[in-house]
């Protein structure tokens, strides 16, 4: 006689059979559920966007008890944590010249914590490093112009270059200097998708060590936390956030690349969790996920 299944498993089965189109609709649903459910708990909600910043930082934590304890770095990104560098390197930059305050401590912590990974994965654990599993283009992504062939360092530059040039177009309209809007901008697009690289190695792995696993769900909740601070400020002010962001399409840039960011890593938090309440210590991806 087999055992009853856990109601998480039940769901889990349900949710799984169900087609691409009523999936979304869940987790559109989902998500509005958890937004209102912040909104009447936590009042000021800036505390949201400091807690998605020390979420992250927590997440670098278990990277670094990663590297210190198994000594390897298989199942990570080099190019992520290049990217995550740049934009937080950009985002110091425009912390301290914009506003000073405790947003700029978590970002240099999270900054230096960052360099010394991919200082442990470029040097002293270069041997397991999975340079063949970490391909992903964005500049693919971004500009149609097919893969890239080249070290990581080259491949990195050339994904950040589309986030360069959409920013140069599509920038805050505020009274700050050029130079300062342009990189506020430009960080904004280059953390929205700075992950990618790191699914497309689960993707083509399959299998997710508990470590990694942690990580990237630490970013997933991370990432939703920031994007209920901004939906939930535009909320509360009645939409006169946007404005203060300024005009044309900047404003909407914001809340659609928080949004993207969010949809991004929705799919695997899902197996995530389904992995956790199912005693799973490693996580097992099924194609096409990711």
């Amino acid at each position: 006689m087999r055992p009853p299944r856990k109601p998480i498993q039940v769901v889990s089965s349900w949710v799984r059979r169900q087609p691409p189109k009523v999936k979304a609709f869940l987790a559109v649903v989902t998500g509005m559920v958890a937004l209102v459910l912040l909104r009447a708990i936590v009042h000021d909600h800036d505390n949201l966007y400091i807690a998605a910043e020390a979420v992250h930082s927590i997440g670098i934590a278990v990277l670094i008890y990663k590297l210190t304890k198994e000594k390897t770095c298989a199942g990570l990104s080099l190019k992520s944590q290049e990217l995550t560098a740049i934009f937080l390197a950009v985002r110091l930059y425009c912390s301290f010249v914009m506003e000073y305050d405790i947003h700029t401590l978590l970002d240099l912590a999270t900054l230096a914590a960052t360099l010394w990974v991919i200082y442990m994965i470029r040097f002293k654990l270069k041997s397991s490093y999975m340079e063949d599993k970490d391909n992903f283009a964005i500049y693919y992504v971004a500009l149609a112009c097919g893969s890239l062939r080249g070290s990581s360092v080259s491949q990195t530059w050339e994904e950040v270059g589309p986030c360069a040039v959409l920013a140069l177009f599509i920038h805050p309209s505020t009274s700050h200097h050029m130079i300062n809007r342009f990189f506020w901008a430009f960080c904004v697009y280059l953390e929205a998708v700075s992950v990618l690289p790191q699914l497309r190695v689960m993707q083509n792995t399959k299998i997710v060590e508990p470590f990694t696993a942690h990580y990237v769900f630490a970013l997933g909740v991370a990432r939703f936390l920031s994007c209920a601070h901004w939906v939930l400020q535009v909320l509360d002010s009645r939409g006169h956030l946007l404005t203060a962001l300024g005009y044309g399409l900047w404003p909407s840039m914001v809340l659609i690349s928080e949004i993207v960011q969010t949809f991004i890593l929705a799919d695997f938090c899902y197996y995530y969790v389904k992995s956790v309440f199912g005693g799973q210590l490693v996580l097992r991806l099924p194609s096409g996920v990711v």
